[in-house]
This record gives structure tokens, sequence and C-alpha cells, in this order.
């Protein structure tokens, strides 16, 4: 294949047994790293079939060899569908049997992302909004291989997490090339006026005006725009709900940076309760650290934009 950057193959836990399936061969853009190889030759995997929904993913448990595979993947142009639709057809291809297939909000966004097996960063990386996933099937007789694909962006980075269940070997990986790339540029703030509109038509909106003490929870006083607006949308309709998410910049390692986000997100839903009067039940609030970059952290600005709290609807009924 013309312009294949090199050939990443993997030595199969189970190589040599008699009968085994052959080894998947995808070709992904760019040009990637494996960063994570787990593999267990006797292991049950949850796997998924459908958006999370009432508090679960549906899921069927499959046995047989269990290999997760972390990939870092550098190139010009990356898209999460740019990094999926290869990988799918390659599948369909191989006679696989798409189960399921989906983007982001789709699949069930945060919910998702934090109920199903994602393998730990640094080497593998979710954005909670710019993400795909998809989980396909194969038979032959009476046995059968199952794969899944997660893929994901952190500025011009992409990440790929592969699992494949079965009695065959661990995928081989080959690179390709992709065309050129837009810089990422750190998201403009949201006005208040527009901030219901935002997160009613993208599901998520950065809250830009809040403040806080460096490396400190404490919200500073106030009074703020974007609170006064989202309380305003909450009150107003008792099924409306939300999750609050903290991030931060790469500054720091990346635990300690969790906790000040999720530190931060909770302290952004006690004033939407102690000053603006909305119900505890209709928030929720969690924090991501370093790990969903809006902008690259080489910049100040990249830094300052990162730094932020979010607003994320889970539901308006």
């Amino acid at each position: 294949m013309a312009g294949l950057a090199r050939l990443l193959s993997v030595v199969p836990l189970l190589a040599g047994i008699a009968g085994a399936a052959q080894a998947l061969d995808l070709t992904v853009p760019g040009d990637a790293e494996l960063t994570r190889e787990e593999q267990s030759a006797a292991e049950s995997y949850l796997l998924p079939t459908g958006p999370y929904a009432d508090g679960q993913i549906p899921s069927v448990e499959v046995e047989g060899l269990v290999t997760r595979q972390a990939w870092r993947i550098e190139g010009e142009g990356l898209t999460t569908l740019k990094l999926l639709t290869p990988l799918r057809d390659q599948l369909r291809e191989a006679g696989y049997e798409i189960l399921f297939d989906c983007a982001d909000r789709e699949c069930g966004g945060f919910d998702f992302r934090f109920n199903t097996s994602v393998l730990p960063a640094p080497d593998m990386f979710v954005d909670l909004f710019d993400f795909r996933f998809l989980s396909a099937r194969k038979t032959e007789g009476v046995a059968a291989e199952y794969v899944t694909c997660l893929v994901s962006l952190t500025g011009e980075t992409g990440y790929l997490q592969l699992v494949t269940v079965g009695s065959g070997e661990a995928p081989t990986i080959e690179l390709g090339e992709i065309g050129a790339v837009t810089p990422a540029t750190p998201p403009q703030p949201v006005e208040a006026a527009e901030l219901v509109e935002r997160l009613l038509g993208q599901g998520h909106v950065v809250l830009s005006d809040l403040e806080f003490e460096s490396g400190s929870a404490a919200l500073s006083e106030g009074p703020y725009e974007s609170l006064a607006a989202l309380a305003a949308f909450l009150n107003a309709n008792p099924a409306r709900r939300i999750a609050l998410v903290g991030h931060t910049d790469t500054v720091g390692g990346l635990d300690p940076n969790v906790a000040l986000s999720r530190r931060r997100a909770a302290s952004v839903l006690e004033r939407l309760v102690s000053g603006y009067d909305v119900p505890r039940a209709q928030m929720e609030s969690n924090g991501m650290g370093y790990l969903s970059p809006v902008a690259p952290n080489t910049t100040e600005a990249g830094r300052e934009a990162n730094r932020r709290v979010e607003a994320v609807l889970l539901s308006t009924e």
C-alpha cells in the first residue's frame, strides 16, 4: 500500500496453537505507537452492544483470549471519524458484523465512558465530547471472534483502544497517511445569553466566567452570569439534569489534577445549591484532570483554556 509508514506486529500469546484463527490485520492513518498491551488467555469481557441507558450499558459477556491494546497516533488532519471509518470498513471486509457503532453523546457520553473498560492514562485518553466506539463479531462455525474499537483525540494526538476476544491472535496494525491538520485554537468564551442554547445544541458548555484561585478549589464570590443562566434553566423544569465536570492543565501530576478538578466541580455544584436554590438532585459533579484538553498545553493561552468547569446535559425529560 502506497505511503505506509511502518508495520507493527504484536507477538500473540497463543501463537502456534493448532486451529487458532488468523490474526486480524488492520490499517490506521498516521504514525502510531503501541503504548500498552494486556493479554489474558482465559478471561471474560463485557462487550457493549448499545448506548448507556437506565443505569447500565447493554452488553454480552464473551470469553477467550482477551487482548487489550492502546495506541497513540500522530498525524495531520486527525479526527475521530477518520480514525474509526477505515477500521469499520476493514472489519466488515474481514467478515465481521458491526454490533454497535456510536459517537460520544450517542454512546451515552460521560456515563458510557465511565461504565465500560478503558485502559488507564496516560496510555489511553478519552475526550468525553469527542470519541467514537464500535463493537463487532465474526462467527465461523461454533467459534466467534469479537472486537471493540474506541478512538478519541486530545489536541492533535489520536488515541485508539483495541480489545479482541476469541481464540485467534492479537491484531496486527499497519499504518497509513492522511492530509493536513488545522491547528487547534482555544474555544471562545460563551456569553451567558448563549449558554442554554449551546448546552441544548451541543450537549455541553464551558462556564467561562468562573474564577478560582491558583491551585485552589475555592470559587470566588462572583456574581457569575453563567451560573445565573444555568440555574434559571434547571429551576424551570425539575426533570432537567446536568453533570458539572472539572478540567485542569498539565502542570503537576495526574492524581492531584484529577482531585483538584473534582473539587472545583463540586464547589460549583454547592454554589448552585446555596446561592441559586438549584435542587441537588438535578446535578452531579466529577473531574477529568488534564485528560480532556480543548487546546494545546504548550502555551499559556492553551493552559488557561484547559482550566475550566463544563456543564454537561444529562436529561431534559
